[in-house]
């Protein structure tokens, strides 16, 4: 699959996923094209645990009571972020931007392979979920789960929600000029 296929076929599946074990060799793949990723000053400051021990992946898959992709999730990838980031440019750092990158790379490249996921990020941030899977994960002190992605075959086939025309979201060289 091209890459502008798999842009336009990717979205956010939470559906159900079948019983497929995903193989290492796809997990690497995945994990690859995240860390492919540009970065600001190329500081490469996301970290990344890939989740694929069945017990460890149930033991996250429960915590989550509504999002079928987590509760079947075959594997699951980690972002892992500095709580205290470094500045790499005019006291500024990018390590979010850094990890959004990675994350979409990656979600491209889980569409490509053919199995589906979805960006989990608020539902971490409540109730203490990024500190209960980072303690899950061995997440050092000082780091934490920005992101979970759930990996896995798609057990049923969803329509893509539709998006806004170019026009809509879209100009050539002013704000103003859209329909």
């Amino acid at each position: 699959m091209d890459v502008f296929e798999a842009i336009k076929k990717r979205h956010s599946y939470r559906g159900g996923f079948e019983e497929t074990p995903i193989p290492r060799e796809d997990l690497h793949k995945i994990v690859q094209a995240g860390l492919d990723a540009p970065s600001g000053r190329n500081a490469q400051t996301t970290q990344f645990v890939i989740v694929d021990e069945p017990e460890l992946v149930r033991s996250i898959g429960h915590m989550h009571d509504r999002n079928k992709a987590m509760q079947q999730a075959r594997a699951f990838i980690a972002c892992v972020l500095d709580h205290e980031p470094e500045p790499v440019y005019e006291g500024m750092s990018f390590q979010v931007e850094d990890c959004a990158a990675a994350v979409e790379n990656m979600l491209l490249a889980i569409t490509a392979l053919g199995y589906g996921s979805v960006w989990i990020d608020g539902w971490l941030r409540v109730d203490g979920r990024a500190e209960a899977i980072g303690k899950l994960l061995n997440v050092p002190v000082g780091k934490y789960v920005r992101i979970l992605l759930p990996v896995g075959v798609p057990a049923e086939q969803v329509k893509q929600p539709a998006k806004k025309p170019f026009t809509q979201r879209a100009a050539f060289n002013t704000y103003s000029d859209r329909d």
